[in-house]
């Protein structure tokens, strides 16, 4: 068997995200935590692309006819910020929702926040 890789990040879920994929079905927490894991990992999920404008990566999966979609961030030092977890409801194909867009952008902004100020505990420690 071969040797698991190392994780080298730590996850950090914003607001909702955690609870949000804990409300999805199993498969589709399986896909998402794989991918987590993957990035942790300084790899990259099939299924993860880079989100268009935001500094974010976001998984897509379809499960039972519906689409999912988990965005985290990788580009901040050390550690991996899940930002938005949710089943898409967009009418137009394949494009997230502005409500969505607005939503991740205003998580990502808390994120770098949290990112100072953890970079600072851990530099006064």
């Amino acid at each position: 068997m071969p040797d698991q890789p190392e994780p080298s990040r730590q996850v950090i879920f914003v607001a909702s995200a955690r609870r949000d994929i804990q409300a999805m079905p199993a498969e589709v927490r399986r896909e998402f935590g794989q991918a987590l894991f993957e990035a942790e990992c300084g790899g990259k999920h099939p299924h993860a692309k880079p989100l268009k404008g935001i500094e974010a990566v976001e998984v897509v999966t379809d499960f039972d006819g519906d689409t999912f979609r988990a965005v985290y961030t990788v580009k901040l030092e050390g550690f991996i910020f899940v930002l938005d977890a949710f089943q898409k409801k967009s009418t137009v194909k394949r494009k997230t929702a502005v409500v969505d867009l607005d939503r991740i952008r205003k998580r990502l902004a808390a994120a770098k926040e949290m990112h100072k100020a953890l970079l600072k505990l851990r530099d006064a420690g």
